[in-house]
């Protein structure tokens, strides 16, 4: 009842009625998975760099229909903060403003559920984005990864200690690490994760 009555009042707050769509039940069968790369862990104070995403169907990753897209940060990225998301100034020659960015991204996942590792945070960025420009959060519904994965973990080790890390959960998952760090090509892993967890009955 609680999430019904918040979903209400975020609806209140819609300032655009084209987003009206967001707030519908989805009745597909595709999630989106997504990832951004953030100039640091601060989520009120850090800046979205890259935003890359990725459509699930079934046990299909739709490669094919990805999205990426870069952002303009309002001050100079700091040497302290390439060595996290290997980002550079060079890489940003052609982004686009983080209004124009966070547009595209919603046009990509329209009302599909969204998934993710450390999803809270990802979110949080999103919705700093989104709150003064539409006055609301996104209203998707989410999906975390180490949440299915821990529920998979702790039925066999119920006073076990679960190790949420995520090189951990692709390694126990045998889950090949993609080669460049990327939102993108985390999103992907991720939505390897999803699907893997999905079908997996048991782990080892």
């Amino acid at each position: 009842m609680f999430e019904s009555l918040k979903r209400s009042w975020n609806r209140r707050g819609l300032r655009d009625e084209h987003y009206a769509s967001l707030f519908e039940p989805y009745e597909g069968d595709e999630v989106v998975v997504f990832d951004t790369e953030t100039t640091g862990l601060n989520s009120k104070r850090d800046e979205i760099l890259s935003i890359g995403a990725v459509k699930v169907k079934g046990d299909r990753i739709l490669t094919s229909q990805s999205f990426e897209v870069f952002l303009k940060p309002d001050r100079t990225i700091s040497t302290e903060s390439i060595k996290i998301h290997h980002i550079r100034p060079c890489d940003l020659e052609h982004a686009v403003e983080p209004l124009e960015g966070v547009k595209k991204f919603l046009e990509f996942i329209g009302n599909r559920p969204l998934v993710g590792y450390y999803l809270e945070f990802d979110m949080a960025m999103v919705n700093r984005l989104i709150k003064p420009w539409l006055g609301i959060t996104l209203p998707n519904r989410q999906v975390e990864v180490s949440g299915l994965y821990f529920d998979k973990k702790i039925a066999l080790i119920p006073q076990g200690n679960i190790d949420l890390r995520f090189d951990t959960i692709l390694r126990e998952l045998r889950i090949p690490r993609m080669g460049q760090h990327n939102a993108l090509n985390d999103a992907i892993m991720t939505a390897m994760v999803y699907i893997k967890l999905q079908h997996t009955i048991k782990l080892h």
